[in-house]
């Protein structure tokens, strides 16, 4: 307790430094910005603002209000991250969901830590910190990915290294921004998974695209059954003369598409004659997405 207690008093301490004028910390070689940048400090919430670059939307008003409760009874358990903007005025890094539990508690200061970022900096840890949630949707997850390879240049390898996940699962995450704007809002509202998404990508025609999400929706259809619908209305014929064969591919084969559709980013299909042999059939959606493939195979090389 002792300890607590003298470290609360070294945040306050260090608190009433940043209030002084002749010690104003702009980058990490001022004065004293060794005590401050890094430290867990109580800022004053009316000094700190959100982030414009928060690419979360939506906050659940009652999951608010339940952290708020949580925040009278025990405080702040974990810090949240501000980086400095002006004299005694700092923005919103990480920990939006804190800040304004914080509020709806009626504190009236914070404890945070301080980071000296630029907007570029403040907007990569804002999305990476955001990505790395458990609750995310997957229209949210892309969203950030795009807004990282739009506006900080990343490529998708880049992008693939910073966040730690594989290429082909941000590929998958990318092709979800290609839905109609219904289907992205009924994938953020838990109507439809993420698999029934990769599932309708493969449908061009917006109408149909929209017609099949409804009966998704009103028939409460699995990803399995969506994509069936999908493959029967690309290649009816096809798909009529294979559904009379049975669904049965050696083991070998079986395994490794997943393997492939990971890769690629893709549902890839297979079909096996009776010899053994057979063929992997890759859908693109649009001319990027041919020329996206295209460059996988490539790199390959």
């Amino acid at each position: 307790m002792a300890k607590a207690t003298k470290k609360q008093a070294l945040g306050r301490g260090l608190s009433a430094l940043l209030k002084d004028p002749d010690n104003d910390i702009k980058s990490v070689e001022d004065k004293n910005a060794d005590k401050v940048v890094g430290n867990i400090i109580e800022l004053e919430l009316e000094n700190i603002d959100v982030n414009p670059f928060q690419p979360r939307t939506s906050f659940n008003d009652e999951t608010l209000r339940e952290l708020a409760t949580s925040i009278k009874e025990v405080g702040v358990i974990q810090p949240i991250t501000v980086r400095k903007l002006d004299f005694n005025n700092y923005q919103l890094v990480s920990g939006e969901r804190r800040f304004r539990a914080s509020k709806l508690a009626g504190l009236k200061t914070i404890p945070s830590y301080i980071r000296i970022a630029n907007d570029q900096e403040s907007l990569t840890m804002a999305l990476v910190e955001n990505i790395q949630r458990q609750d995310l949707d997957p229209i949210e997850i892309a969203l950030s990915y795009q807004r990282l390879i739009d506006e900080i240049s990343l490529t998708q390898e880049q992008l693939s290294d910073r966040v730690g996940k594989k290429r082909s699962t941000i590929a998958n995450y990318l092709r979800l921004l290609k839905l109609d704007p219904i289907v992205q809002t009924g994938m953020r509202d838990g109507f439809i998974s993420m698999g029934h998404g990769r599932a309708l990508i493969n449908i061009d025609n917006q109408q149909q695209q929209l017609d099949i999400y409804e009966k998704v929706i009103g028939k409460s259809l699995s990803v399995r059954e969506t994509e069936k619908i999908v493959r029967s209305l690309n290649d009816p014929i096809e798909n009529s003369v294979e559904s009379k064969i049975p669904n049965q591919l050696p083991r070998h084969i079986s395994k490794g598409i997943k393997d492939f559709s990971e890769y690629f980013g893709a549902k890839i299909d297979i079909k096996v004659s009776g010899k053994g042999s057979g063929k992997l059939i890759i859908p693109f959606s649009s001319e990027e997405d041919f020329k996206r493939l295209k460059k996988l195979i490539n790199s390959e090389d």
